[in-house]
């Protein structure tokens, strides 16, 4: 296996500029098995039996139904669809990173989320919705709080309101990265045949990157989890009366 830390794949476009090729075709592809596994589920229901994927899958959206009607109440149930394909989504690229593309000389694979060019437009989507939701419904009072508890705290507040978006994505994405980069590391040195007198170390650590692996499952699962959780609550601060 041969891959560099941080290198991607670019394409030129126009106006854009220099983008990250992996991370898109990683990106589409992750979006077309989502959408043919739930296509596989929905029809299912044609059958008069449940079977486990339905219950698993109807567990997940109920489960993310609740935890955004918890907060919100009745004003969150438009948005119930939105939180649910924003966890979804985000757990599937998570896991994504857990088959070897690039090592078989694929030119996508790894997570998406372990790129800042998808964490960042994925907060951005987040806050951007909580703002024009907070607009609808408080009108230009939405933006009153930031005046809070004293009016000369405002630059310190705007600011607070500002990193939040920073602080979502990049929790998203050091916690997946730091996940791939530890998993190369080990596999590089199972690869490198190290040995340290007659202590063979590569030999050593041949099941560490399989253990590495299942705490990326765990990880991914918990900040798909996490992100969608703080989306919520951020939301609920938005369209309350007074926050």
């Amino acid at each position: 296996m041969h891959e560099q830390i941080g290198e991607h794949l670019t394409w030129q476009w126009p106006i854009v500029g220099t983008v990250h090729a992996d991370t898109i075709m990683t990106t589409w592809l992750v979006m077309a098995l989502t959408l043919a596994f739930f296509a596989v589920i929905g029809a299912s229901y044609r059958s008069a039996y449940q079977t486990r994927r339905q219950t698993v899958v109807e567990g997940v959206v109920n489960y993310i139904a609740d935890l955004a009607q918890g907060p919100l109440g009745r004003k969150g149930e438009p948005f119930v669809p939105f939180f649910i394909a924003l966890f979804i989504f985000i757990f599937a690229m998570n896991q994504f990173g857990m088959v070897p593309f690039k090592a078989l000389g694929l030119p996508f694979g790894g997570s998406p989320t372990a790129d800042v060019n998808t964490t960042v437009p994925l907060a951005l989507i987040v806050f951007v919705l909580c703002w024009i939701v907070g607009v609808k419904h408080n009108g230009i009072k939405q933006f009153a709080h930031v005046t809070k508890p004293f009016w000369w705290l405002t630059p310190i507040n705007i600011l607070e309101e500002l990193v939040r978006p920073v602080t979502l994505a990049a929790r998203l994405f050091f916690n997946i990265f730091v996940g791939e980069l530890l998993f190369i590391v080990v596999a590089s040195i199972v690869q490198a045949k190290v040995a340290i007198g007659f202590f063979n170390l590569s030999l050593a650590v041949t099941f560490v990157p399989f253990l590495i692996q299942f705490f990326n499952l765990f990880v991914g699962t918990v900040q798909a989890f996490v992100f969608t959780l703080l989306a919520i609550v951020y939301l609920s601060l938005a369209i309350g009366e007074d926050h």
